[in-house]
């Protein structure tokens, strides 16, 4: 058998797109060129991996088997190819909402200001879209609000983030410290059923308030803050959230006698991984960032 790295590319290409022809675009090559290729790698391996429905051709259960092995299997060029640049990289980092949107701005500024050559693709999705990104070998790195347990996935605690109970200040709760009781039948806004957020507020308050009232649920936390800053009700989100409204007095921070109420936030990588020196850099530059503050 003697599959090239080509005809792997060209078949991960086709996958991506749906098409011969948009493949060969991607790849500045004819689609004869790219049919080609398929035809070649299909001969090799003895099986088609594409079925052909019209003019669009979908992976297979063959396909399907291939496509994590090949990902990966050019992952591992690509870190070769930059393996030996100075500084010079292109880092895909994926990152769930909460982080990507208050967190992950500072730390690539301050990573491209003493690494100006670096090259750093953020994209912003919820806790498991991150967690199947890193594992398809998406995403260099991935940074999560909520569990992990991915066979495929090491998983390195980064940061400690603390959230607080927040209300506007004219909201009854935000008057004098409310009991448990009268806190537990608050209107609550929460994030959606899923997300990393929503999971950690339920397994950090639930214990003390056994449930929540009634409940709004929005689909970003800029969203929910907004909210309770028109008074539509109570929430408990991360500091760095609220800390601009906390700031400037359209939220305050309610009295609410509970414990600290601290998550983890994670660093993931595919455990067959391989780092290049960029790479490195770049977690140990995540790794030397403050922790919140109280």
């Amino acid at each position: 058998m003697r599959l090239t790295l080509r005809q792997l590319d060209v078949m991960v290409a086709i996958a991506q797109s749906g098409s011969t022809t948009e493949a060969g675009r991607n790849l500045a090559l004819s689609q004869s060129a790219v049919s080609a290729a398929l035809a070649e790698l299909e001969s090799q391996l003895g099986t088609r991996v594409f079925d052909r429905v019209g003019k669009r051709v979908v992976l297979n259960d063959c396909g399907r088997l291939l496509l994590p092995r090949a990902l990966a299997l050019l992952d591992q060029v690509r870190e070769i190819e930059t393996l030996f640049a100075d500084g010079a990289a292109a880092l895909r980092v994926s990152a769930s909402t909460t982080i990507g949107n208050y967190l992950m701005p500072a730390v690539l500024g301050a990573y491209q200001r003493q690494w100006p050559l670096a090259q750093i693709q953020l994209e912003v999705r919820n806790t498991q879209d991150v967690i199947q990104n890193v594992a398809n070998y998406e995403a260099d790195i991935g940074f999560i609000e909520g569990a992990c347990h991915h066979d495929e996935l090491e998983i390195h605690p980064w940061l400690i983030d603390l959230l607080v109970v927040v209300a506007a200040p004219d909201h009854a709760l935000a008057q004098r410290p409310p009991s448990r009781g009268e806190l537990a039948a608050a209107r609550w806004i929460l994030r959606e059923p899923g997300s990393g957020t929503r999971e950690t507020v339920e397994a950090l308050l639930l214990p003390h308030l056994q449930r929540f009232g009634s409940t709004m649920h929005l689909g970003n936390s800029e969203a929910i803050k907004h909210a309770v800053a028109e008074q539509l009700g109570v929430s408990c989100l991360p500091l760095r959230v609220v800390q601009d409204f906390l700031d400037s007095g359209r939220l305050v921070r309610v009295d609410a006698a509970l414990p600290p109420l601290n998550r983890t936030l994670y660093r993931i990588h595919a455990k067959r991984k391989v780092f290049s020196p960029p790479l490195q850099r770049f977690i140990d530059h995540c790794g030397s960032w403050p922790q919140a503050a109280a």
